[in-house]
């Protein structure tokens, strides 16, 4: 735990992280997610892959992309994603032309930002 939690008794844990994005950008966000960032696609149950959308997993973190109609990104709200070789992630997204934005403001942490292909913010963060 870190300093300052509190346990619960329902035992919380981080399913997956929801993000939208627009009515036929699947193909799109599966070369972001699956290309550029080398997550793997999962099945949608069918009931569910008749919405559209993409899920996407990589170790213990999924990502559902669902589609909503008046689509806007999200630029403030964003995952807080933990990796191992953040300087490498930093340069395979800049060589696919992603723009990564550093920020030191996080105890503990390197950190930087980057938006997805349909301008949802991501941040992505290493322990120093």
């Amino acid at each position: 735990m870190r300093d300052g939690d509190a346990g619960s008794s329902f035992g919380y844990r981080l399913h997956h992280v929801q993000l939208a994005i627009p009515p036929g950008a699947e193909g799109d966000c599966r070369a972001f997610y699956v290309g550029v960032l080398g997550m793997t696609e999962i099945g949608k149950p069918p009931v569910l892959a008749a919405r559209g959308g993409l899920w996407v997993r990589a170790g213990a973190l999924e990502i559902h992309l669902g589609v909503e109609g008046d689509f806007r990104p999200a630029r403030k709200a964003h995952p807080g994603i933990l990796v191992t070789g953040l300087d490498d992630l930093a340069a395979r997204l800049t060589s696919a032309g992603v723009e990564v934005s550093w920020d030191p403001h996080f105890p503990g942490h390197r950190r930087f930002y980057a938006h997805d292909n349909v301008g949802n913010r991501l941040e992505f963060l290493e322990p120093r």
